[in-house]
């Protein structure tokens, strides 16, 4: 199943600046998604990280990463319009740079689900080149038990 923006924006509840997924492929329903960020300079993080040498913040990547995981369990019947609460990150490791005209491609699996609770592993490359990659557990909460701001 092919998610492009406007699907995408169905699933996730994130809206600018934090949408950070802008298509996606489940290759596997409920098990293995692709996602794709076309990274460019008008991203809002981009002002301060860093002035005259930009590159994309780690937590950013790690999000986006997050994001393409969610919209695999989100577009699933049974979680739609549950809030997604990242639990924990893992193992994760850096290997190069992201900038401006990168295309991040993401690799997210699942691992293992009980109930809302569950963990899942991804790789986000450019090019074919690892940029990053992390293991990371998480919690589908109804909009009711979410915490308030």
């Amino acid at each position: 199943m092919k998610l492009d923006i406007k699907a995408i924006l169905d699933i996730l509840p994130h809206r600018y600046p934090m949408l950070l997924v802008d298509r996606a492929e489940i290759v596997e329903p409920g098990k293995r998604i692709t996602g794709h960020k076309c990274v460019t300079i008008n991203e809002p993080f981009f002002v301060g990280h860093y002035p005259g040498e930009p590159i994309m913040p780690g937590v950013m990547i790690v999000e986006a990463g997050a994001q393409c995981g969610a919209l695999l369990f989100l577009s699933q019947e049974e979680h739609k319009g549950k809030i997604p609460l990242i639990g924990g990150i893992d193992h994760i490791k850096f290997r190069r740079p992201v900038r401006p005209g990168d295309v991040l491609m993401f690799d997210v699996e699942l691992d293992w689900m009980r109930g809302p609770v569950g963990k899942c592993h991804g790789v986000a490359t450019v090019d074919g080149q690892p940029v990053c990659s992390f293991e990371m557990s998480f919690k589908l909460e109804s909009k009711e038990q979410a915490p308030s701001e």
